[in-house]
C-alpha cells in the first residue's frame, strides 16, 4: 500500500467509529478509535460546526491529520448562534455580527481562501455576510465593504 489520503467531513469534536470514518479508515488497517480520538481532540475548538478533515495514511500504517477550517458561513452562524441564514436575503435579516466578528472570522479562514490580505479576507467574509442576510454593526455588508475601500474603516493587516 503507497501513502493515501481521506477527506471526511466531520461534527467537530464528536467524531464517531461508525460512517463517515469508520467504513473507509477501517479496511485501511488502522486503529479507527485512535485515528477518531485523533480527530476530536484537533477538532474539538470547532463544537457543533462540520469540519473537513484530511486522514494521511502512510504505508507504515502511521497516520497524519490535517484539520480544515469549517465554511464561513458556518463560522458566522456560530459567531451569530444562529442555525441558518436568511431566506429572503436583503429584505429579511438574521443577525448582526460585529466588525471585530467578522475580522476574527476573516484571520480564521485566511489561509484557506484567495485572499492575500486580512483585509481582502475581511470582504470576503463580508460577500457570505450578504447572501446569509447578516448586518455587521448595523449595516448592509455591501456598504461595509465600500466603507474599507474608501478608508473609513481601517482593518489591521496582522
Amino acid at each position: 500500500m503507497t501513502m493515501r489520503v481521506v477527506e471526511v467531513l466531520v461534527p467537530g469534536g464528536k467524531a464517531t467509529p461508525g460512517p463517515p470514518l469508520g467504513p473507509v479508515i477501517g479496511p485501511l488497517g488502522l486503529n479507527v478509535k485512535q485515528v477518531v480520538d485523533r480527530i476530536n481532540e484537533a477538532t474539538k475548538e470547532f463544537d457543533g460546526l462540520s469540519v473537513p478533515v484530511k486522514i494521511i495514511v502512510k504505508e507504515d500504517r502511521t497516520f497524519d491529520i490535517e484539520v480544515g477550517i469549517p465554511p464561513t458561513s458556518a463560522l458566522v452562524k456560530r459567531e451569530l448562534k444562529i442555525e441558518k441564514g436568511s431566506s429572503k436575503t436583503g429584505r429579511e435579516f438574521v443577525g448582526d455580527l460585529t466588525m471585530e466578528q467578522v475580522i476574527k472570522i476573516a484571520k480564521m479562514k485566511k489561509d484557506e481562501m484567495l485572499s492575500y490580505t486580512v483585509k481582502a479576507a475581511v470582504k470576503e467574509v463580508l460577500g457570505t455576510c450578504v447572501s446569509m442576510g447578516v448586518t455587521v454593526e448595523g449595516k448592509h455588508p455591501k456598504d461595509v465593504q465600500k466603507e474599507i475601500d474608501e478608508g473609513l474603516i481601517e482593518i489591521p493587516e496582522e
